[in-house]
């Protein structure tokens, strides 16, 4: 049996655009804060937008396992990104909230989240924009429904 080449396939790339922008993301996010990775720019972001999310439900947006979140929760905390203390109900379970530095960084780095984006969508129109959204959400539902 005679396998396509999966370099010319439409998921192979998918995957090195993302790698691709992951690149670029990243380059551009270390001219402005040093010490971040792309997945700390987004366990930030996230954070920001609903500071009481557990830690399971971030592991899930941000795409990691639960003991990949743990050591990159811990690395930001060294950091001084963010804080954590021990929920005052249940206490197998933590808070983590934003610090100041991490506040700081958030302002930073969002024009550079801006230029990223405008720079992987250049030259797409709105509905080819939309298109490849619609056509990657069915790409996911297809997955998961099997």
């Amino acid at each position: 049996m005679q396998l396509e080449n999966p370099t010319g396939t439409a998921l192979y790339s998918l995957e090195k655009a993302i790698k691709e922008y992951r690149r670029l993301a990243q380059k551009n996010i270390t001219k402005v804060v040093k010490d971040i990775t792309v997945d700390q720019c987004l366990v930030l972001i996230i954070l920001n937008n609903n500071p009481d999310i557990s830690q399971n439900e971030l592991a899930n947006l941000v795409f990691k396992d639960s003991a990949s979140i743990t050591r990159m929760i811990e690395l930001m905390v060294k950091k001084e990104y963010i804080s954590r203390t021990i929920h005052p109900v249940d206490r197998r379970k933590f808070n983590l909230e934003i610090t100041k530095k991490g506040k700081k960084t958030l302002d930073d780095i969002q024009p550079v989240i801006k230029i990223n984006r405008q720079t992987a969508l250049e030259g797409l129109s709105l509905e080819e924009i939309a298109l490849l959204d619609k056509t990657l959400h069915k790409i996911i539902i297809n997955c998961k429904n099997n």
